[in-house]
């Protein structure tokens, strides 16, 4: 019996609630944002140079809802650690490996942020929202860099993995064209301490749900799929 990491229940579950936690999260924070802001307040937010100010603003106006939205937001990270993990033995060779090792440095790097984010909303509270404010924004650099900028230099792989692991995917048949640009395009979303999220944001993460989940809905049943070769420029 096949034991390898993360096997086929955990990698089936996690390839579909991975992606749907992180489309949610992507939805919660966008609809988080919206909801605690006036339309003034959202003026005033888009005019500044980091989107941390309105996301600072929004958590002092609705801590909970803001709470709740990263905390999902950070949940589909953690779980889409094994998804990639899941996928790239799927795919198998050396190219889907290097995906989805880069794929997890991102991941990791999401997690730093979270840790940083929540740091910031809970600074808010003990200090106020100006004093706050002024202080993360005087060492926002350095914060969503990290230590020895390891955290932003991981946060590369997401672009490089999510490249990788698309290509390696279509060239063994597991994914067609369409499929892959939806893996591809979902590896584009943004990086970073306190960013708000956005219509696109949410689309794209939704395009994931819809090439994860269906491979992640079959493989507790089913043996892995053989490969089936580079599949046509037009295929699904």
């Amino acid at each position: 019996m096949n034991t390898s990491f993360p096997g086929r229940w955990i990698g089936g579950v996690t390839l579909i609630l991975g992606p749907v936690l992180m489309c949610a999260g992507y939805l919660l924070r966008y609809l988080g944002t919206v909801t605690a802001l006036t339309p003034q307040q959202q003026a005033w937010a888009e005019a500044q140079p980091f989107a941390a100010y309105g996301q600072l603003l929004a958590y002092t106006s609705e801590p909970a809802l803001l709470t709740l939205a990263y905390a999902v937001f950070a949940l589909g990270a953690v779980l889409l650690f094994p998804a990639f993990v899941a996928l790239a033995q799927q795919v198998g060779g050396a190219l889907a490996c290097w995906g989805a090792a880069l794929l997890v440095a991102g991941l990791f790097a999401r997690l730093y942020f979270a840790g940083a984010d929540q740091t910031a909303f809970q600074l808010t509270e003990a200090i106020g929202l100006d004093q706050a404010t002024n202080a993360i924004m005087k060492e926002y650099v350095d914060i969503s860099y990290g230590p020895w900028r390891v955290p932003v230099w991981a946060s590369v792989g997401q672009y490089a993995g999510s490249l990788l692991l698309a290509v390696a995917a279509w060239r063994s048949g597991l994914f067609g064209t369409a499929r892959a640009v939806m893996l591809l395009l979902a590896g584009g979303t943004w990086m970073g301490v306190l960013k708000g999220a956005s219509i696109p944001d949410v689309l794209v993460t939704g395009l994931l749900c819809v090439a994860l989940v269906p491979l992640g809905a079959r493989m507790p049943r089913e043996r892995p799929p053989v490969p089936a070769g580079r599949p046509k420029v037009l295929s699904w």
